[in-house]
């Protein structure tokens, strides 16, 4: 029979390899079960945010809750009315699933019946059964039915979409975010200035109007900035236009000045989309000499003001509109900002309104701009396309954007 070795100590859980040395202190081995407990709650609470955990401990703690609101109903029924079991069905509709919510509205309506039950008890035991006012209430068991069905329309929407509901707010807000980010034009040397403003339809959050604007060429020299114009409006155009805007900006510096729309053309067509077509115009600087070129796709022209001359200039460029047909050709238009020159892009929704063809909504554009751009009257341009939607476009229920850019 095999035996230890003469002189060796017996191994016990405390030597074994692997075990916790028998000299480690107790509150040692505690702060390491406590640390281990609070990483796995950290998980489980990341997990279930993020809509990849299992909701049973939301579901025992809305079920602990309506015996709760029940007990609290026989015993103050004055404070704890039959419809206070709404509150878990309101929660759970935002925080549970189909499934676990079916069981949470079956005990709901248990606990409903119950407190009839009982609420009947105690008024046929009452002295005076005609004033005891307590008890179910059709009226109480319809408002706790139909929150209950609403709640369950909304768990099974969460569902199919398959985010919870503080992650699509917090979705759509990063998205949100996102446009806005890509909207920014980037610092512009000493001399050079740009000023930006979107307003989206019936004053929505998204837009179908974005911008997307970088520098580009050998240090940085140039100012690449696309203004675009997607069908629709509001939120059906806005998903289209953050779509669009992740892929402008990933062409935009990545391909020669006029490889760019044939792209953006060739991309949306991918796309097959039954409103698949945009207008954008793109606009080349050089931040050295202020020479630039606008290249078109069904867009507005550009208009610069011409500081020497007081006047301004419509610059047209021609191109049809991105996503109606393969091989499409975009001929540019070249110009130069000098000192005091202001160079103005913006969308349709700046000028169309009903009964007024574009060339009179321009023109009142540009009469606007005399006043708030700089040196075309008091205004120092801080804030003048914000102004200028807000004076020639503020009731028009279209998405508009506006664009300003000019030197000292």
């Amino acid at each position: 029979m095999a035996g230890r070795a003469p002189g060796t100590k017996p191994q016990t859980t405390a030597t074994r390899p692997g075990a916790a040395p028998a000299s480690e202190p107790v509150t040692a081995r505690l702060r390491k079960r406590v640390r281990r407990v609070r990483r796995r709650l950290r998980t489980a609470g990341v997990d279930y945010f993020r809509g990849g955990a299992a909701d049973w401990p939301v579901l025992c703690a809305l079920a602990l809750l309506v015996p709760v609101l029940i007990l609290l109903n026989i015993w103050m029924p004055d404070w704890a009315p039959p419809t206070s079991l709404v509150l878990p069905i309101l929660a759970g509709a935002l925080l549970l699933r189909p499934g676990s919510l079916v069981v949470l509205y079956a005990l709901a309506a248990l606990g409903l019946s119950s407190e009839s039950v009982i609420h009947t008890g105690q008024r046929v035991a009452s002295d005076n059964p005609e004033a005891y006012l307590y008890g179910v209430t059709p009226g109480a068991a319809l408002v706790v039915g139909a929150a209950g069905v609403g709640g369950l329309l909304l768990a099974q929407f969460r569902a199919r979409v398959g985010v919870p509901w503080w992650g699509g707010s917090t979705m759509l807000f990063d998205l949100r975010e996102r446009l806005r980010v890509q909207s920014r034009v980037p610092a512009l040397p000493d001399g050079w200035h740009a000023d930006m403003a979107l307003r989206p339809a019936g004053g929505q959050s998204f837009s179908g109007d974005f911008v997307v604007a970088a520098r580009t060429g050998p240090g940085q020299r140039l100012l690449e900035v696309v203004l675009a114009d997607v069908s629709g409006k509001g939120m059906d155009a806005g998903s289209r236009a953050l779509l669009l805007s992740g892929a402008f900006g990933g062409l935009v510096g990545s391909l020669p000045a006029h490889d760019f729309l044939p792209a953006a053309n060739g991309y949306l067509l991918r796309q097959s989309w039954d409103e698949g077509f945009a207008t954008a115009v793109h606009l080349v600087l050089d931040l050295d000499t202020g020479e630039y070129e606008l290249l078109s796709a069904g867009h507005l022209p550009g208009m610069q003001r011409l500081a020497g001359e007081g006047r301004w200039e419509v610059k047209q460029a021609e191109g049809p509109l991105l996503g109606i047909y393969d091989g499409a050709k975009f001929e540019g238009v070249r110009g130069r900002l000098n000192r005091g020159d202001v160079l103005m892009l913006c969308t349709d929704g700046m000028v169309e309104a009903p009964g007024r063809d574009l060339g009179e909504g321009m023109d009142r554009l540009m009469g606007e701009a005399d006043r708030l751009v700089p040196g075309g009257g008091p205004g120092t341009g801080a804030g003048a396309a914000a102004a200028l939607i807000e004076t020639v476009a503020r009731d028009i229920n279209d998405d508009r954007a506006l664009l300003l850019l000019w030197r000292d």
